[in-house]
């Protein structure tokens, strides 16, 4: 009776039509949550003053990123909690919770209050804004990349992993183009009084259209006879997820370190060509605020248009194939590329360079969000992976604009960004020796 159950699951996971469906609920949540990010980033600038005006110009920075930085503290506990009842109730039931969480952070931040209006009230609420997020994005990229992997045919589970960075993407495109579009049409005084407002306004009218697309995805986990997408678990299967969390901590250890630095060459790429880029092009190379949002546009674009080209290079020439030699390309030109633009900096220069760098994070990327999911057995993929992305993006992804911050103030060094990111993604390509390539493999064959 269970073989016939799981049979029957099996082929209504696997319509087409409900494939298109996997891919669009994910796609919604994760952009949004880049899209969130995005729009933080290239809005500390206004930010800064509003709250935490007694600082110095370099302090209001300083205090502006570590307020971002600070819901990337939650990720590892956000991977940890939802991780792991994703593996006992389900990827769908997880991902509901973390759109409607990262929902109410938009809420948070949408409504806070000025330093001027109400003192601390504000910047305290914008804290809690990026932890409930933070804690909701840990589980997010987690649930979401397993349920894309579980849905995927053979052969195809690099496709469709791959719009986990594509919908990054989509959300870093989308939040640059709108903060771009506000600082283009309104004044100074329009975008200090309200205008600031208005992304995250955007982003909590995007929560229910992603829950409503969320709410008839098909559950992977396991299914029910009634096919109603409820996980209905079976004696076994609790007998060995009823703890994922212990589980994964006492049996993947060395996998949850890989899997880390599998990952951070990536992270730091995006945080600091993506986000940090427009800031440090504006400050440091003095070119027009608006000309280093486009850029951020162009990357974000770049990203999610070859998402999916690369995820059809992983399923063919191997995850570990692509993800090498695109990180060894990028070690070659990172440095002349930075030395290059500040030579003679341009808007046309800084167009070309970043995207470049989209191509290059993208190659680099997208396998990597397909070699994650398969390093762990079904019964603890979400918990295994949403620790190993929890604990890699707090201190590499969310901090690494503070610690560039940091640097070229004490160092002077207008090449501290590049020094940093070749760190980050000469780390990232050893690992690569040490992760077998399953790129053929049935994952689901090391269930024990």
């Amino acid at each position: 009776m269970s073989i016939a159950i799981a049979a029957t699951a099996s082929n209504a996971l696997h319509t087409p039509s409900m494939r298109r469906r996997v891919i669009a609920g994910t796609t919604i949540g994760n952009a949004l949550e880049f899209f969130d990010f995005t729009v933080f980033t290239f809005l500390m600038l206004v930010l800064g003053p509003l709250f935490f005006p007694a600082a110095s110009g370099y302090g209001q920075l300083l205090l502006t990123t570590a307020t971002f930085g600070v819901g990337f503290l939650m990720r590892p506990v956000g991977g940890m909690l939802i991780g792991s009842y994703a593996d006992r109730h389900g990827r769908r039931a997880a991902m509901t919770l973390t759109l409607w969480m990262m929902g109410l952070g938009c809420a948070l931040i949408a409504v806070a209050p000025t330093y001027a209006q109400m003192g601390m009230v504000g910047p305290v609420m914008m804290v809690l804004a990026r932890l409930i997020q933070g804690f909701a994005a840990g589980g997010e990229v987690g649930a979401s990349t397993t349920l894309l992997v579980e849905h995927a045919p053979r052969g195809k589970r690099a496709f469709y992993s791959s719009w986990q960075f594509g919908s990054q993407s989509l959300g870093v495109m989308l939040g640059a183009l709108v903060v771009t579009l506000l600082t283009m049409g309104l004044t100074t005084e329009q975008m200090q009084a309200w205008g600031w407002r208005v992304p995250f306004v955007i982003g909590i009218l995007t929560v229910p259209v992603g829950a409503y697309i969320r709410r008839n995805l098909e559950e992977t986990l396991t299914s029910s006879p009634q096919n109603t997408g409820k996980p209905q678990l079976a004696t076994a299967h609790r007998a060995t997820t009823h703890q994922p969390l212990r589980r994964v901590f006492a049996d993947y250890k060395v996998t949850i370190l890989k899997g880390i630095l599998l990952l951070i060459g990536g992270m730091v790429s995006t945080q600091i060509l993506s986000f940090y880029m427009p800031a440090y092009a504006n400050r440091e190379l003095g070119l027009p605020a608006t000309s280093t949002l486009s850029a951020s546009v162009v990357f974000g674009a770049v990203g999610f248009l070859i998402a999916p080209f690369v995820g059809m290079l992983a399923d063919r020439y191997g995850r570990k194939r692509v993800i090498f030699w695109s990180r060894l390309a990028t070690l070659i030109v990172l440095l002349p590329c930075f030395q290059w633009l500040m030579t003679a900096p341009s808007t046309e220069r800084l167009m070309l360079l970043v995207a470049l760098f989209a191509v290059l994070v993208a190659l680099q990327s997208a396998p990597a969000f397909t070699m994650l999911p398969e390093l762990f057995p079904k019964a603890v993929r979400t918990t295994g992976m949403s620790v190993v992305y929890g604990l890699g993006i707090s201190v590499f992804g969310g901090f690494a604009q503070f610690f560039v911050t940091w640097l070229l103030h004490v160092t002077g060094n207008s090449m501290a960004p590049a020094w940093f990111l070749m760190v980050a993604i000469a780390l990232s390509t050893v690992v690569l020796f040490w992760i077998d390539d399953r790129t053929h493999d049935d994952i689901d064959a090391q269930e024990a």
